[in-house]
């Protein structure tokens, strides 16, 4: 089985690079901002990451092809890039630290292209985690300054942390119902939001996250830290890896009773 790891190594030269873009325009009084067609907002920080994070792929790994959030798709084959330049937009704007750079690498596999190789940035932050296939999960500040990650072993929802991003999405889709009644099962509920719960179920400070409607950029990279974390990622339909549309994150040990609650429209 390949190793990844220069692969790996490539996605933190290219999360470096991202950062000092990103970091460069954070809180900055003159950013520009756009609003996409489906009404979601762009900046310019978002397009500056992406173009530096692909014009460093076509040069160091010119036969992948790439998918971005913002510009699409571009080449084809067996390896695929899969870029989030900033998620967490929203908070980007207003100037609150939590949202990341998303970078990962999906090998083409039976059942569609699964990921082999995720990064995850957050330098305001400060915070960076990744995970290569067969690795394990890692958080630290470079490669040689790393701690290995693990999911939780709570094994009860009463004992849980559940971490979420909003309730609209659950609303639009009819799923309200049952999330709810998933909070109130739980030990604890947060509106952490974005990347960052998957993160925390990865460290074992959350056990289960969920959200109703995301996109692939949003999931490749997060799905194989929490994975090579010990942990679960599934779609709300059970169906394992970043493929459904939306995702579900857990210890393991508790992610069929979550699916329970949130897997069906009501």
């Amino acid at each position: 089985m390949p190793d990844y790891l220069d692969d790996l190594r490539l996605a933190h030269v290219l999360a470096d690079a991202a950062d000092a873009t990103t970091m460069d325009r954070f809180k900055a009084l003159d950013l520009k901002v756009e609003t996409k067609p489906d009404m979601t907002p762009v900046s310019e920080a978002d397009k500056a990451a992406e173009e530096l994070i692909r014009g460093q792929l076509q040069r160091a790994r010119p036969r992948d092809a790439i998918l971005g959030e913002e510009y699409g798709l571009e080449g084809s084959g067996p390896r695929r890039w899969v870029i989030d330049p900033i998620d967490g937009t929203k908070n980007y704007v207003r100037g609150v630290p939590v949202w990341a750079t998303l970078i990962a690498l999906m090998e083409a596999a039976e059942g569609g292209y699964q990921p082999v190789v995720g990064l995850v940035s957050a330098p305001a932050l400060g915070r960076r985690w990744w995970a290569a296939k067969g690795h394990g999960a890692f958080t630290g500040r470079s490669l040689t300054s790393a701690t290995r990650i693990h999911v939780s072993g709570v094994n009860g929802l009463a004992d849980a942390s559940f971490a979420y991003s909003s309730l609209s999405g659950w609303e639009e889709q009819g799923r309200l119902d049952g999330f709810l009644d998933l909070t109130r099962q739980v030990w604890r509920t947060r509106a952490y939001g974005d990347f960052w719960p998957y993160m925390m179920v990865a460290e074992g400070s959350v056990d289960i996250c969920a959200e109703p409607e995301l996109s692939l950029w949003d999931m490749a990279a997060t799905a194989i830290v929490v994975t090579e974390a010990g942990g679960s990622f599934t779609g709300l339909d059970g169906r394992p890896g970043p493929h459904s549309g939306n995702a579900a994150a857990s210890n393991g040990l508790l992610h069929d009773e979550m699916l329970g609650y949130l897997g069906g429209r009501r």
